[in-house]
């Protein structure tokens, strides 16, 4: 286990992967609707210890249930700024929010695990630094989007994975009670 509190400083950028980091994933099914968005435990608390301790917080999320027509665009919109001003309420912060809606299946998409997304938030965001960023995902494609775009890595709950993350926690708040 790295000791992160001492390495990370006021200029680094955190990614986040949304379902089963955030919220509970559902299992052969997409978040629809505020209704099923379902903080996962110590998560808000999470996000008001990240805010003293990153320059930007980023999540980064594959949305393909909007390109199955399952929901809207408008839809997860709705679902984001529901999540945003949860987390702004508990002192928190999100600085933005990036969705691949698009389906596996469409050439050149941009969803994770290609670092697409990490390049539209440098274009918003030019002092992010991928060498000072990490990535905290619970799937292979969010380890390897961060790999991919140069990042650290954290991999949270205890599947076994493919890809080797540069740590592991079983949650968001046992990462972030490492800042402290």
């Amino acid at each position: 286990m790295m000791d992160w509190r001492n390495i990370i400083d006021d200029s680094w950028t955190l990614f986040l992967d949304r379902d089963g980091v955030i919220n509970v994933r559902l299992i052969d099914d997409y978040v629809k609707n505020i209704n099923e968005f379902e903080f996962l435990p110590g998560v808000l608390d999470a996000f008001e210890i990240f805010g003293k301790c990153f320059n930007k917080i980023i999540i980064v999320t594959n949305q393909q249930g909007v390109g199955k027509g399952l929901m809207t665009l408008e839809t997860v919109g709705i679902i984001h700024d529901f999540m945003k001003k949860q987390i702004e309420n508990q002192k928190g912060r999100v600085d933005a929010i990036y969705v691949c809606p698009q389906l596996k299946t469409e050439p050149d998409n941009f969803r994770k695990p290609s670092p697409k997304m990490a390049f539209m938030a440098k274009n918003d965001f030019p002092a992010i630094d991928f060498n000072k960023s990490i990535m905290i995902g619970d799937s292979n494609s969010d380890i390897e989007f961060g790999h991919n775009a140069g990042m650290h890595t954290i991999l949270i709950g205890d599947e076994v994975k493919e890809s080797v993350a540069d740590d592991r926690f079983d949650s968001l708040i046992q990462f972030a009670n490492t800042l402290k």
